[in-house]
């Protein structure tokens, strides 16, 4: 059975305790599953379907369960392995100190995109299937980051430090 991970957007201890996230994956059939770093990460086995209708099964079931739903991004594990292995950051040529960030998307942007952009050392750099490549310098007090991926994308998108995608390949 495939096993996928759900990356939840805006999860964190103080708003999901993760038992009962868990527990809302299993009720709605879901198997073995597990929580990851307590910031919205979910790996779990289903019968194989597309990554959309399982977000969708998911929300409803948080809708349903926990009485508040977050928006949801679905990857195989075997997708997100194939990007680690991949390292598609190593030919970026990034600086030193730089934090190296996914942005996952579910459906393609609508509009094109003249990548890479950049501001106040946030940069969306390049993207790769569903899956947008950025990197930032960390600067205190500055939100720049965040900023220009929800003014370039939108808000339905989920971000994961590249740590944070190697765990969830591995789970």
């Amino acid at each position: 059975m495939p096993r996928y991970i759900a990356l939840l957007r805006g999860v964190s201890p103080m708003n999901a305790k993760m038992p009962e996230l868990k527990r809302c994956f299993e009720d709605a059939g879901f198997g073995n599953v597990r929580t990851l770093l307590s910031s919205g990460n979910v790996a779990f086995d289903s019968p194989k379907r597309s990554e959309l209708s399982l977000a969708r099964k998911i929300e409803a079931a948080m809708a349903q369960s926990l009485d508040r739903s977050f928006w949801t991004v679905v990857r195989p594990a075997s997708h997100l392995q194939a990007l680690i292995e991949a390292d598609p950051f190593a030919s970026l040529h990034l600086p030193e100190k730089a934090k190296k960030v996914v942005t996952f998307l579910r459906e393609p942007p609508t509009a094109r995109l003249a990548l890479p952009m950049e501001k106040n050392g946030a940069r969306i750099l390049a993207m790769r299937g569903l899956e947008i490549l950025t990197a930032y310098t960390p600067q205190p007090g500055n939100p720049a980051f965040m900023a220009l991926l929800e003014r370039t994308f939108g808000g339905e998108i989920t971000t994961r430090t590249w740590d944070t995608v190697r765990k969830c390949a591995a789970a």
